[in-house]
């Protein structure tokens, strides 16, 4: 009994639904604070419905949902990473810079990414 009452302790979990909870406050605070967030968002939502318009096979519409969400993880992580490095200092340092810089990157190849897919799904139903 001891035992498991330690394991608890030092281990505590949150219920499923205070995990939840939290996560869609980070999210909320994501849309509602960062620009980019919301922009990103709209156009997913966009490229999604134009995929219901040009119907996109279902696999398709897979691929879509997966590109859409990569480009949201990506600004997430570059997000998380500015402000923890914000928070860390606030004066100007090289190695923060190229930090911030490294994690902005990643919303770039993801978007370009995101770009090439739409361009092969889109292209020839638009263009053909």
């Amino acid at each position: 009994m001891a035992r498991e009452s330690i394991f608890r302790t030092i281990f505590h979990v949150h219920g499923f639904r205070d995990s939840l909870r939290f996560a869609l406050r980070g999210v909320v605070y994501l849309f509602f604070y960062h620009r980019n967030m919301r922009i990103i968002f709209l156009f997913g939502v966009a490229a999604f419905l134009a995929g219901i318009l040009y119907h996109l096979k279902g696999i398709e519409l897979v691929a879509l949902c997966i590109t859409i969400t990569l480009v949201l993880m990506a600004e997430i992580f570059n997000t998380a990473v500015e402000l923890l490095m914000n928070m860390l200092t606030e004066k100007y340092h090289t190695k923060i810079r190229v930090i911030k810089d490294i994690s902005a990157g990643i919303v770039v190849i993801t978007s370009l990414n995101a770009i090439g897919v739409g361009f092969i799904l889109f292209a020839k139903r638009i263009f053909g």
